[in-house]
Parts: C-alpha cells; structure tokens; sequence
C-alpha cells in the first residue's frame, strides 16, 4: 500500500511538474512572439530612410509573412501533412486575426511617421493594460490585483524606456495620436484573440489563413503593391525582415502560448517589444541608452515577472505537497 501511495506520489509532482512547465513555456513562448515585434521599428525606420513609405511597409509586411507560411504549408505537404478543411466561419475568424494585426501596422506606421518615436511607443504599450480590459469584458471577471500592478510597472516602465520623460505628448497631431492609442486597441485584441480562435489543423496552415487577411488588410493602403515595381527598388530586404519578424514568428509563438494563458496575461508577456525594440536599435542604428531609459527596461521586465510569480510559487507549492505525499 505504501509503494502505491508513493508511486502515486511521484505521478503527482511530475503532472504538477508538466502543468508548471506548460505555464511558463506557454508565457515565454508570448513573449518571444513580443519580442519579434521589436524588430520592427527599425525596420520601418531604415524603409523610410531608404524613401519607402509606410503603406509599402505595411504590405511587405502582409504578402511577405503570407509568402513564408505558404513555403511552410508545401514543406509540410510534401511531408505528408494535409490540408486540413476548415467551416467558413472559422477561416473568417482566422483572417479576422490577420486583419487586426495588419490594422495594428497601419496605425503604428502612421503614428511613427508623424509622432517622436518615444510618444508613439508609450501609446502603442498601453496595450498592456488594455488585455486586462478585454478579459474582464470576455470572463465577466475582475482583474486579481498582482494582474493590475503587472500592467501599471511596465506602463511605468515604458515612460521612462521610451524617453517619453524627457518630451511629454501635449502638442502633438491629434489624428497622429489616435492613431497610436488605436494600435494599442487593434493589438490587445491580437493578442487576446489569438488564443480564443483555435482551429483543427497545423499551425502552418492556420498561419497561412491569418496572414491572408492580413494581405486583404494592406489592400486598403497598397492596393498596387505587387504592380508597382517596388519589389525592384530594394523593399527586398526589409519585407522579408517585416514578414519574418513582423508576421510569421510571432503569429506561430501567440497561436502557440495565448491560449494556454488568459487574456490579460498575454498582453502583459508581450510586452518584450520594447526591450527587445530599445536594444535592436542600440546594436543597428547606434542609438545609445542613458542610465533612465536602462532603468525603465529593467522595470518593464520586473512587471512581466510580477506576472509570473503565481504560476512560478504555485508550481513550488505543487513540488512541495507532492513531496509531502511521497513522504507519507
């Protein structure tokens, strides 16, 4: 009886060992899929310098992402994976998503475009807080108080990465900063979405599909893109870099790791933009951090671990009571 008790002992601390490791792979799997998006503002700021403007970004961004899943999905036909037949209603959705994320580009652009970098940055991180917005509409629960102080360190931690400190947003184009603060709504939704719109099927394929709305998005900004004769006037290597970075990894990592998360929590794991986007820039454009700004990086990486803490002392009071039983 004893050898039972123990054997189900030690099958208890590993299941609590998996949904532990679950957890956290599924939370840092988010914030790699943030982190990708820091690529992109300088990105779209070596495209601008190049004389590129926004709209061409955009669609690079929406044709080049769809053009990466379409290889995936052939390597993975020629693998013997198949095309999975999905209801209408679902592709929808699923383009649905794409549509969002590519709306989140066209809004940011525009804002980075008109706007300091540092303004259109703090509006666009209020997506942090906006998650918690969504999942207290979609749960019909209010957000725990460690949820609220998450978002409220990296927001603050964002006014002082982005350098906002030093200009403020007074003064600035209204149009220009409704723009920010509506990529900051378009991208909560992204993230909250894409872990409530699961499809039966490979994630190449669902990324394939979601990618196609997000090409159906940059037609209302660039419809003539693919006749333009851009591809020939060197957007190359920036679409692949925005069709990688900006579309292809983190569609994978969020359809991977949101819907093992709720709502709130992605939005405040994705918050790995800015850092990785501060840094990016410090390493490609020589743009130097002073000891503020490296300040605010380490508070935004505190709250995202504040996020974590109940999952990382829960998974120690799992180990720690499966021991217990293991040792009576």
């Amino acid at each position: 009886m004893e050898h039972i008790t123990q054997q189900q002992g030690v099958v208890s601390g590993t299941s609590g060992r998996r949904g532990e490791k679950s957890q956290i792979t599924a939370a840092l799997q988010v914030f790699a899929g943030g982190a990708c998006y820091g690529a992109m503002a300088t990105t779209y700021k070596l495209a601008y310098a190049a004389g590129f403007t926004s709209a061409q970004v955009v669609a690079s961004q929406a044709w080049f992402g769809c053009l990466f899943f379409g290889v995936a999905v052939l390597v993975g036909h020629a693998r013997g994976r198949r095309w999975e037949r999905l209801g209408p209603a679902l592709a929808l959705r699923l383009m649905g998503l794409g549509a969002l994320t590519c709306l989140t580009s066209i809004l940011y652009c525009h804002a980075m475009s008109v706007l300091p970098a540092p303004v259109a940055l703090t509006l666009l991180f209020q997506f942090t807080w906006m998650g918690l917005v969504w999942q207290t509409v979609m749960t019909r629960r209010a957000p725990r108080p460690l949820e609220l102080a998450s978002a409220a360190v990296i927001v603050l931690g964002t006014v002082f990465a982005s350098g906002v400190y030093k200009t403020g947003i007074a003064g600035y184009d209204p149009v220009a900063l409704l723009c920010a603060l509506g990529a900051a709504v378009s991208c909560s939704l992204f993230v909250t979405l894409s872990g409530k719109v699961e499809a039966p099927c490979s994630s190449e394929q669902r990324g394939v599909i979601v990618c196609a709305g997000s090409v159906v998005m940059s037609l209302t900004v660039c419809p003539d893109y693919l006749v333009s004769g851009v591809l020939v006037q060197g957007i190359l290597p920036f679409a692949v870099i925005a069709g990688f970075f900006g579309l292809l990894c983190p569609v994978l990592l969020f359809g991977m790791g949101s819907p093992h998360l709720p709502a709130g929590l992605s939005t405040v794991m994705a918050a790995a933009e800015l850092p990785a986007g501060l840094l990016i820039a410090m390493i490609v454009l020589g743009e130097p951090l002073g000891v503020v700004e490296w300040l605010g990086v380490a508070i935004i990486l505190a709250g995202v671990c504040l996020a974590q803490l109940p999952s990382l002392l829960g998974g120690r009071a799992a180990r720690r009571a499966a021991a217990g039983q293991a040792a009576s």
